[in-house]
């Protein structure tokens, strides 16, 4: 009922007064549990569902409801109304749920807004139920609720013909009942809250019987009857119409509730509900006729006895022999079951939240017709005595043993054939469970459980069709080709980050497929996934909303359908043809325009140049000292055979502007010292060193000793003082072995080569003269050190 939905509402209110507001729907106001004395005045004129329970409002005014046009749904539950004037509501004429339980009234005015469906006045102090007469005009009304101490006839007259879906009458405090009074409702549902021990509730019990086939009575008890109780209940359920029986609330000893049995087992009663069901007294054997019965469903829901000492067998015997077809025994704290002693006509078995072990129906032979079992929150422990258990019920379709502890020990499993649905949710599994599995399976549930892929060897399940492996450890989809007939599939609430294309593309079948709640990583491989998502509009369950990426950081709780991935980061054919073969072109490029412009020469004189200016820069400070030392920036060594090259190209270009002084052995050689002493005093007086290397310089012998005295310097002194210039190409095997300084000059310094090309000659220049240029003092004042100049000592000096 539309009424029903819109009260419900209000259970999920927080009990912090509110009201929220909604685009469409309803305008909820929850000022419940305030300690409110009145109904409050700053309510929205849209409000649709007011709840005013647990409160203590006194009285009602018209002006309390007056602007609330809307008003569909008041909860005035748990209040302090003694007296309810219906005028209040003359101007909510939406008005369809009210409920006044639990308050004090005792009488009501007026008349109710025709439009409503749910009014219930139940729980109040009503003497009487002649408030009733005044609900005639409320032809739409479905459910009633009142209580009265005393009920006449007259009173349910005027409603006779209003047609109920569910009337409730408390009669907790009875006194006085008019026989046929209650059959005058015309009602589909009917429930009685019973009188407590001390009356006799003969006649409401008859005509409670008479008035509907769906009953339900509350407060359940030993009644001070009169008679022998045994006949008072067989003559009550001689007269019963009713087909569905409900009882709450039932606190009887053993052998009134087997009378009761007894006496509803041979009535009209098809379905029997029993809630919150209280044993008291010793629990016996009992003789019992299960012959000659309608009963189609018994439903036991919360038992419990008081005495604990007692044969189990006798309490399990009295409940397996019932030749019924639905039995429901949850919430019990039974043991184990007995197995029929003969074949049983049960069809559906339900024993959930129990104490119930491997042992149950071990060996029975007798459930023949059994085809749905529910087994559910028990202490279950192996899954191949599960199965051992059903072989013997060739006609189980349908188990579940969800929410036990099982553990499989890889020994041989032996189902029932016909086992179609099988419950394993919340069982702490592993991979191993797909070992034992029933072939026939059609719809398989392991939610929630520890399985983190699907081992090898596992039998196919051709048959299955509904698979359900939400909330374990997968790191992937599972491999389709094991469940060819697939139709509906759950991954959610898994570990899966990348989903195997392959294995969406064996699950090719399903039309159901349900992977929200993983932590996907939304990268390339991801891509192919979303299209699916996105084409295909209703396969995949909960999309978009429960698709959201969790890898990388950039765009962790975006949706998948709104992440871009550009297509060249994925495909790498298409990355090599944008990137890789532009940049190997370029470099391919760059490379030979170097070749061909002799780049790498320049590249490598201008590191030359570099490290020169920075190894002078390093020493900067001891300039002062040089400075004071030497009278020569260089002095320079060549064979007689490249003295041309020296005197017509090298000098003028290095002593130009006279910047920097060259100790050259034809000008600065002192006449009457022997050629060595001038090398040495040469050297010795010079900054560097400048050896012009060819194949002549290294066939020269004094050449060889002004290396020598050079690269002695450079050892004794730490001083970078040589500067090697490569004229032309020296070919290793002319250099004389003995020459093995020259050689290892060669191969460990970095050298000058002489550019062929005019247009080189500039950078070689400038990289000369960064390696020998340094600040000296004025000629004058070397004059200590400076040597005469010499017309030629060639003649002396072979080099």
């Amino acid at each position: 009922m539309m009424a029903s939905v819109l009260f419900s509402l209000l259970a999920l209110s927080s009990s912090v007064a509110c009201t929220c507001w909604a685009a469409s729907g309803p305008v909820v106001a929850n000022y419940s549990s305030l300690g409110l004395n009145t109904v409050p005045h700053n309510l929205s004129s849209w409000t649709t569902i007011l709840d005013l329970s647990y409160n203590s409002i006194h009285t009602l005014e018209v002006a309390d409801f007056s602007y609330m046009s809307q008003l569909k749904v008041l909860n005035m539950s748990n209040n302090k109304l003694t007296h309810l004037d219906c005028n209040v509501f003359q101007f909510n004429e939406m008005l369809e749920h009210v409920d006044f339980t639990h308050n004090q009234l005792k009488n009501i005015s007026g008349t109710f807004p025709k439009t409503l469906r749910h009014l219930d006045i139940s729980f109040n102090d009503f003497k009487t139920a002649v408030i009733c007469k005044g609900f005639g005009n409320l032809l739409q009304l479905e459910y009633l609720g009142i209580s009265a101490a005393e009920i006449q006839k007259s009173d349910f007259e005027a409603i006779t013909h209003v047609q109920l879906h569910y009337a409730l009458i408390e009669l907790q405090r009875l006194s006085y009942y008019d026989n046929g009074s209650i059959p005058l409702l015309n009602t589909k549902h009917l429930h009685i809250i019973l009188p407590g021990q001390q009356s006799d509730p003969r006649w409401v019990l008859f005509d409670a019987v008479n008035t509907t086939k769906s009953l339900e009575l509350s407060n359940i008890t030993g009644w001070h009857v009169k008679d022998d109780l045994k006949k008072f209940m067989e003559d009550i359920a001689k007269h019963s119409t009713v087909s569905h029986l409900t009882l709450r609330r039932v606190n009887l000893i053993w052998p009134y509730l087997i009378s009761a049995f007894q006496c509803i087992w041979h009535s009209s009663v098809e379905k029997l509900h029993i809630y919150d069901l209280y044993l008291s007294g010793i629990i016996t054997k009992a003789s019992f006729h299960y012959s000659n019965t309608s009963m189609k469903e018994i439903v036991i829901e919360r038992a419990s006895t008081e005495v604990f000492l007692f044969n189990q067998e006798d309490l399990y015997r009295f409940l397996a022999e019932m030749n019924t077809e639905n039995i429901t025994l949850n919430s019990a704290n039974i043991l184990f079951m007995v197995c029929p002693s003969k074949p049983s006509t049960f069809q559906n078995i339900v024993f959930e939240d129990n104490a119930i072990t491997d042992d149950i129906f071990s060996d029975c032979k007798t459930l023949t017709q059994l085809r749905s079992l529910s087994l559910s929150k028990n202490k279950l422990e192996n899954l191949e005595r599960i199965s051992s258990m059903t072989q013997n019920m060739p006609s189980l379709k349908h188990l579940d043993v969800s929410n036990n502890f099982l553990h499989y020990n890889r020994e041989d499993c032996t189902w029932s054939q016909s086992i179609v649905s099988l419950n394993l949710e919340s069982c702490e599994l592993t991979n191993s469970v797909f070992l034992c599995l029933p072939k026939s399976l059609r719809t398989l549930n392991l939610k929630n459980n520890e399985i983190a892929h699907i081992p090898q060897g596992m039998t196919e399940l051709e048959d299955l069709t509904q698979l359900n492996l939400a909330s374990n450890r997968l790191a992937d989809l599972p491999d389709c080709s094991f469940f060819k007939n697939l139709m509906v599939f759950s991954v959610q609430s898994n570990q899966i980050s990348s989903p195997s294309l392959e294995s969406l593309e064996h699950c090719r079948k399903v039309n159901e497929f349900d992977a929200g709640h993983n932590p996907f990583r939304c990268d390339c491989d991801i891509k192919h996934f979303t299209k699916i998502g996105k084409t295909s509009p209703g396969k995949f369950i909960g999309w978009p909303d429960t698709y959201v990426c969790e890898h990388p950081e950039d765009v962790k709780g975006i949706l998948l359908k709104d992440v871009s991935i550009p297509v060249i980061y994925c495909n790498v054919y298409l990355l090599i043809a944008v990137i890789v073969l532009p940049t190997v072109f370029s470099a391919a490029l760059v490379i030979s325009l170097c070749r061909y412009f002799d780049g790498l020469w320049y590249l490598k004189m201008f590191c030359q140049w570099t490290r020169t200016k920075h190894r002078v820069s390093r020493t900067k400070n001891g300039y002062e000292e040089i400075q004071r030392d030497v009278a020569f920036h260089a002095f320079i060594s060549y064979s007689e055979y490249d003295a041309s090259w020296v005197k017509n190209t090298l000098l003028p270009n290095i002593e130009k502007n006279n910047s920097i002084r060259i100790c050259q052995h034809e000008r600065n050689f002192v006449a009457g010292k022997s050629i060595v002493e001038n090398i040495i005093n040469c050297i010795d007086n010079s900054y560097k060193s400048i050896f012009v290397l060819s194949p002549h310089f290294v066939q020269s012998e004094w050449c060889h000793y002004e290396l020598y005295f050079a690269h002695h310097k450079l050892y004794t002194e730490s001083t970078d003082n040589l500067v090697l210039i490569l004229l032309e190409p020296i070919p290793q095997y002319i250099i004389p072995s003995k020459y093995y300084k020259l050689k290892a000059l060669m191969s460990q310094r970095t050298y000058l080569e002489w550019p062929k090309e005019t247009g080189k000659h500039g950078l070689f220049w400038a990289n000369l003269r960064a390696a020998i240029n340094i600040n000296l003092s004025n000629p004058e004042d070397q004059s200590s050190s400076s040597v005469p100049s010499v017309p030629d000592v060639s003649s002396s000096h072979s080099c």
